[in-house]
């Protein structure tokens, strides 16, 4: 009679070792084909749904080729650009992310649930499914994500940019260079003082950037608010009432014209805002430069975009009063004191320490070099990785805060120009102060030279001890040739200007 095996016997042994290394292969087979669907949607789904595996992965390829032609053609920067100032082209790019991430998760829910061992259970089993469920979020997050800031950006440009050019306004062009019939576009930059404890806005800052629509170079002109003698256009419906420009002293400033524009706004019919609108004249006949877009952001809006950039590090060169404003002659109110030497500054010192003026040596003059020195240093810790990680903070605070007159169907056109003053064009300022006009006389003729002086330098010299050696590829700038100026009020590199 035969003797009955026990799992002991040699023939029991070699039945668990099957089964062993079955549910080893399975659980290969398993982690494998979902891993597959992961890296490439539906790859993992062929062997067993192999039509709608084939369907998934071919529809993920075509759309890579179409995708990858589009960058190579346009070039991957000005794609990814192209896109991101384009509402209509976002609108097509969300739903489309979302119906792509929908089908990938669900082939690799698929392929996970059509290759789990029947056997599998216990701890094998959840190792599994925790396995799929990882696999599944690793798309779904960069997915959401993706979708979240498209829409945020969307939202962004129909805030703050104008949805249309104003009638009879030029912009740039269309084809391969959109500037190729602008040498030069001029943008007013101001930074209001409005707010809920203010009446009425005064510009607290006001520069404006001309830039060399070709190869990017910009000069920065400082304005300062307590320039007198401001002229006005006889386009400027104001000229009417000041015919030899706002000239009663030192009640008619810089600072105030913006009022002025808002007290006769009847003879601003046709304009939103009369305030920016005789600003913008005013600066533009104090330079002699045309004005063509404008951007606002008021204090509040400065201070959270300093801290959604995390911060600022700036290298004061005086010490700056705090909560400090100038009463009868005598400076009250001081809560604290930025001192000298390398400073972390929040957005509430960083305010304080762009608009701080009445413990300064040289009050208003003062503050324009330290607003210098801060757009400078905002400049030089601008970085792409940290601001894609800031940049809902950043987005919400560019919507509550900021004005720009930029009409959306020129973003494109203005991406590029930016993409030009990044790569080769390098940023230059040249404040009016003290030091190089006389702000309760100034002569605007030679105003406008210094102003030309800057946009128009002299071509560099080749070294006469080198004749053979190479032209530097950065032009030389001198200072204004018809101007006196100081250290630190002379047009220089605005990245080095603390």
């Amino acid at each position: 009679m035969a003797q009955s095996e026990t799992p002991e016997s040699p023939r029991g042994l070699g039945e668990r070792g099957i089964l062993a290394r079955r549910k080893s292969r399975q659980a290969r087979r398993f982690y494998s084909l979902t891993a597959a669907s992961t890296i490439l949607p539906g790859l993992g789904l062929i062997p067993s749904r192999r039509r709608t595996g084939v369907a998934i992965l071919s529809g993920f390829a075509l759309t890579v080729l179409v995708v990858l032609g589009y960058a190579l053609a346009k070039g991957v920067t000005s794609s990814v650009i192209s896109v991101g100032v384009s509402r209509r082209a976002l609108m097509i790019l969300i739903p489309v992310v979302i119906i792509g991430a929908i089908i990938w998760i669900w082939g690799i829910i698929a392929t996970a649930r059509d290759n789990l061992p029947e056997s599998a259970v216990g701890r094998p089993k959840v190792a599994m499914v925790v396995f799929a469920a990882l696999a599944a979020l690793l798309i779904f997050a960069p997915a959401a994500q993706s979708v979240r800031y498209a829409v945020i950006q969307r939202s962004l440009i129909g805030s703050v940019f104008d949805q249309l050019r104003p009638d009879g306004a030029t912009g740039p062009g269309e084809g391969n260079d959109p500037w190729a019939g602008t040498d030069r576009v001029n943008i007013m930059l101001v930074g209001s003082d409005a707010g809920a404890d203010r009446v009425g806005i005064r510009p607290d800052s006001l520069m404006v950037a001309s830039i060399n629509t070709q190869t990017g170079e910009t000069v920065l002109f400082g304005i300062p608010r307590n320039l007198q003698n401001i002229p006005f256009s006889k386009d400027n419906p104001l000229s009417q009432k000041y015919p030899d420009g706002y000239n009663c002293g030192d009640q008619c400033l810089m600072e105030y014209v913006w009022t002025l524009g808002q007290d006769n706004a009847d003879l601003f019919p046709s304009d939103v805002n009369p305030g920016l609108a005789a600003t913008k004249d005013a600066a533009s006949q104090i330079l002699g430069l045309p004005i063509d877009y404008t951007t606002v952001i008021n204090l509040e809006g400065f201070t959270q975009l300093v801290d959604a950039m995390g911060g600022v590090t700036v290298d004061v060169k005086e010490r700056v009063c705090i909560g400090c404003k100038i009463e009868g002659g005598v400076v009250v109110g001081t809560t604290g004191y930025i001192e000298p030497g390398v400073q972390e500054l929040d957005g509430y010192h960083a305010l304080w320490y762009s608009r701080s003026r009445a413990d300064s040596r040289d009050g208003d003059f003062s503050r324009m070099r330290r607003q210098r020195c801060m757009v400078g240093a905002l400049l030089n810790q601008v970085n792409p990785t940290s601001m894609l990680v800031r940049y809902p903070a950043l987005a919400r605070t560019l919507q509550d805060n900021v004005t720009v007159d930029i009409p959306q169907q020129d973003l494109k056109a203005w991406a590029e120009l930016v993409q030009r003053i990044q790569k080769g064009g390098s940023i230059k300022s040249l404040p009016l102060t003290n030091k190089n006009i006389n702000v309760n006389r100034p002569d605007y003729a030679k105003i406008h030279a210094m102003v030309f002086d800057a946009i128009n330098p002299p071509e560099p010299k080749p070294s006469k001890s080198s004749p053979t050696s190479k032209k530097s590829t950065s032009s030389t700038t001198t200072p204004p040739s018809t101007s006196t100026t100081t250290k630190g009020d002379e047009l220089s590199d605005i990245t080095s200007s603390c």
